[in-house]
């Protein structure tokens, strides 16, 4: 798939999950306005991609990847290339990272057929969370959650379509 790897397209990563096209991870970057002290989550570590690019801007990524594999090879990948500011969880999602948070921002890179309430309890007051919400199989909307003094304010913002929010049996 080298030919494509400049491409503006979701490519296979295997395990029947994609990369996201990079307007979709420069889009959903800035949406959470990443700061150079910010710590952020990232559920879905795929290729380790949307880390990547968090961690150039930001003090420390937490980034959570439910397949075995994917997330092994994911952590390897990673280390290999230098970040020491990205630690790498393979487990499900849903949860977060309770004993890391609260998190700055949060970046969900799978379809969720709702926002995961302890998501929103993790996300820092003033943090920003992105999340494509919607049925796993048709068009999701990307959505900005946005916590402030306690509330939270949701905002759908474009179509969008994201592999399956996958969860442990």
């Amino acid at each position: 798939m080298i030919d494509s790897a400049y491409h503006d397209q979701p490519l296979p990563i295997g395990y029947g999950q994609t990369i996201s096209q990079p307007y979709i991870v420069a889009y959903m970057t800035e949406l959470v306005r990443p700061k150079a002290a910010d710590r952020v989550l990232e559920i879905g570590a795929g290729s380790g991609y949307q880390a990547a690019v968090l961690a150039e801007i930001v003090k420390q990524v937490y980034t959570i990847e439910i397949i075995p594999e994917l997330g092994n090879a994911t952590r390897d990948r990673l280390q290999k290339l230098g970040y020491q500011n990205i630690q790498m969880r393979v487990a499900d999602g849903h949860d977060g990272w309770p004993d890391q948070a609260p998190f700055d921002a949060i970046v969900v890179t799978a379809a969720a057929e709702y926002i995961p309430p302890p998501l929103i309890k993790q996300l820092k007051d003033g943090g920003r969370m992105v999340i494509p919400v919607g049925s796993p199989f048709l068009v999701q909307t990307l959505m900005l959650v946005e916590k402030e003094k306690g509330s939270v304010k949701t905002t759908s913002l474009v179509p969008v379509r994201f592999v399956p929010f996958r969860r442990s049996p």
